[in-house]
C-alpha cells in the first residue's frame, strides 16, 4: 500500500532567496536574502520533479505582510522621531522607557501589550525586519523553479498544492505556518490552524524544508511537533524529516538553526538530505 508522504515547503519566496542577478527583474531585489536559499530551492524543485510522484501531498506556506507591520521599520520611530533601521531588536522595556515609539498616534498601549506577551512566551524578542513579502509584490512570489516543479506535479497528479498564507495581521509576528507568535483573539488567521495540523495526523512521513531554518522553519516545526505529540504521543515525532540541505539560516542566526536541529533530533525527528530521501519517494511511486 502506498505510504502517505507529505512535503511541507516553508516560505520559498523571492524575498528570502539569494537569487542570481539574471533571475531578478530589473528594478527589483530580494529584501531579506538568506545565504544559500537559492541552491536550497533548486534542490527542492529537483526533488519534486524527480520524485514527486511518490508524494501524497505538497503544502507550501507563504509569508504575506502589509508594508505597515509591527515587525517592519514603518511601524517604529526612535525617541527623537528618527527612523528605526532594519535588524533592530526592540524589547518591552525599551518601549516602556521610550527608546522606541510607535509611529502611529494611539498605538503605544497595544504595542506594549504585544511586546510584553511576546517576551513572556520566551520564544522571541521583536525583530524589526526589512519590509518583505509585501502582499502582491514580486518578493512575495514563489521561487520560479519551485513553482514550476509543483505546477507540473499538480498537472501530473491532478491534485492541488495547498498554499497556506500567514502574516497579514500587522499586530503580531507570524513565523510559524500554524500560529502567530501572539495570537489575536479577534483574528482566527492568527490562531492555531488545527485543520491543517489535523491533515498531518494521517501522514506516514512529513518532509520539512524551506526558509529560513533559524526562524519560520524552526517555529513551524516546533508547533507541528508539539501538536503531533499531544495528539499521537512522542513516538509520532519520528514521522518528521528535516531536509538539512534544503534550508538555511538568516545570516547571523546560524546558532539558532543548529540548536533547533539538535533539539528536534533529540525529540525523535530525523535529519536527512535531499539525496537521502529521494529513494524513499521513488520507491513509493512504484508501489
Amino acid at each position: 500500500m502506498k505510504r502517505q508522504l507529505h512535503l511541507l515547503v516553508i516560505d520559498p519566496q523571492n524575498d528570502f532567496c539569494d537569487l542570481p542577478a539574471d533571475a531578478v527583474p530589473a528594478g527589483y531585489a530580494p529584501s531579506l536574502p538568506v545565504t544559500g536559499a537559492h541552491q536550497d530551492m533548486l534542490r527542492v524543485a529537483g526533488l519534486i520533479r524527480d520524485g514527486g510522484a511518490g508524494l501524497a501531498q505538497i503544502s507550501v506556506t507563504l509569508d504575506a505582510h502589509h508594508r505597515y507591520d509591527i515587525a517592519h521599520p514603518t511601524f517604529w520611530r526612535e525617541s527623537n522621531g528618527g527612523p528605526v533601521s532594519p535588524f533592530t531588536q526592540i524589547s518591552a522595556q525599551q518601549l516602556r522607557d521610550g527608546v522606541y515609539v510607535p509611529a502611529a498616534v494611539g498605538a503605544l498601549a497595544r504595542a506594549q501589550s504585544y511586546l510584553d506577551e511576546l517576551e513572556s512566551a520566551g520564544r522571541y524578542q521583536l525583530m524589526v525586519w526589512p519590509v518583505h513579502c509585501e502582499i502582491g509584490s514580486w518578493g512575495q512570489n514563489i521561487h520560479a523553479d519551485v513553482r514550476a516543479a509543483y505546477n507540473a506535479w499538480e498537472v501530473a497528479q491532478l491534485q492541488v498544492v495547498a498554499k497556506l498564507s500567514k502574516g497579514s495581521n500587522p499586530w503580531t509576528e507570524h513565523y510559524s505556518a500554524v500560529m502567530a507568535e501572539v495570537p489575536d483573539p479577534q483574528d482566527p488567521a492568527t490562531q492555531l490552524n488545527t485543520s491543517f495540523l489535523d491533515s498531518l495526523i494521517s501522514a506516514d512521513r512529513i518532509y520539512i524544508c524551506g526558509e529560513a531554518g533559524s526562524h519560520c522553519v524552526k517555529a513551524s516545526t516546533e508547533h507541528i511537533a508539539d501538536y503531533l505529540e499531544a495528539q499521537q504521543g512522542a513516538a509520532a515525532l519520528s514521522k518528521l524529516v528535516l531536509l538539512t540541505d534544503c534550508m538555511s539560516p538568516v545570516p547571523g542566526f546560524e546558532a539558532q538553526q543548529d540548536a533547533f536541529l539538535a533539539a528536534m533530533l533529540a525529540r525523535g525527528a530525523r535529519l536527512a538530505t535531499s539525496a537521502d530521501i529521494l529513494p524513499e519517494w521513488l520507491e513509493n511511486q512504484a508501489d
